[in-house]
């Protein structure tokens, strides 16, 4: 291979999680039918995108989240409700993602950040730092070598993809995306969601489940090991994590199924009470406002 090579060694760990992760997703494709149960798809849907936004310090509640997807009105900050209607209206796309492209990387990017974001669906023009609440993670490499970071980047996986398995592939784009971390705001929105993306592509049951739920309960780990790879020079060990909390969701979903007396437990991931549509009462919604990009927290 001629071009660039991510830095990453495939260790027996990583082939084990593979084939575990394989062989659960083969045996949730023939018993799940979840092409009959729209109501199960939209729910572990606003599972992720609540996941995947309160890891970005999003502040709305899961049926919170819920209610905004649902049309109904809800006390909050306007900026927060814009984030969910965004995600929403990104993944509700994720099929017609191709996640080899970069312009589609950038048409995505201005899906997920319509409105909040001044560089909405552009590479970043200035210098951004990563950080996890108040603690700097690492400085992000300087704007004027995103576009060729970018380009290398997927130059490689149109070059390996049809080689290398999506599981390895997706982890492994999700590390290198974090690292350059190509806009101005809403990498790690990205990064969860290509990273859905990539793994739809080699089986659509990965559209409906919550990955981002799995990241969100581990969030301290998933900001560790990042660290590590910072250091280490290569994502190995995110590699390793990812497929770890990959496998260790579907084997949650998988035991949920085989214990499960009725069709409605199945595909959800937490067995949470989603009563966001029941609730009583009324909300007010801030007055819609103008945004700036404001300064990244975390990832």
């Amino acid at each position: 291979m001629d071009g660039y090579k991510p830095p990453f060694t495939i260790t027996n760990s990583i082939l084990s999680h593979v084939a575990s992760v394989s062989e659960k997703v083969g045996r949730i494709t023939v018993m799940s039918n979840m092409e009959n149960k729209p109501h199960l798809r939209k729910n572990n849907r606003i599972k992720s995108i609540h996941s995947s936004l309160k890891i970005e310090a999003n502040s709305l509640s899961l049926s919170q989240v819920h209610d905004v997807i649902n049309g109904k009105l809800v006390l909050g900050e306007a900026k927060e409700i814009q984030e969910v209607k965004n995600a929403y209206n990104a993944y509700e796309k994720i099929a017609e993602i191709n996640p080899y492209s970069i312009e589609e990387l950038k048409k995505f990017h201005g899906i997920m950040t319509k409105y909040i974001v001044e560089e909405s669906g552009d590479f970043r023009s200035g210098e951004e730092g990563v950080f996890n609440g108040e603690q700097c993670i690492f400085m992000a490499p300087p704007a004027r070598f995103v576009p060729q970071l970018m380009n290398e980047l997927f130059g490689w996986m149109n070059e390996v993809k049809d080689q290398m398995h999506p599981l390895i592939l997706s982890s492994v784009f999700h590390y290198e995306f974090v690292f350059i971390h190509p806009f101005t705001d809403g990498n790690g929105r990205m990064a969860r969601l290509w990273h859905t993306a990539i793994l739809a592509k080699w089986n659509p049951i990965f559209e409906y489940i919550p990955i981002e739920s799995q990241i969100e309960k581990f969030q301290d780990d998933y900001y560790d090991v990042i660290a590590k790879c910072h250091v280490e020079g290569e994502s190995s060990v995110f590699i390793e994590f990812m497929l770890t909390q990959i496998d260790n969701i579907l084997e949650e979903l998988l035991n949920q199924m085989t214990n499960s007396t009725t069709d409605d437990a199945i595909l959800d991931a937490d067995g949470a009470n989603h009563g966001a549509d029941n609730m009583e009462g009324s909300f007010v919604i801030y007055p819609y406002q103008e945004y700036k990009s404001r300064e990244m927290q975390i990832i």
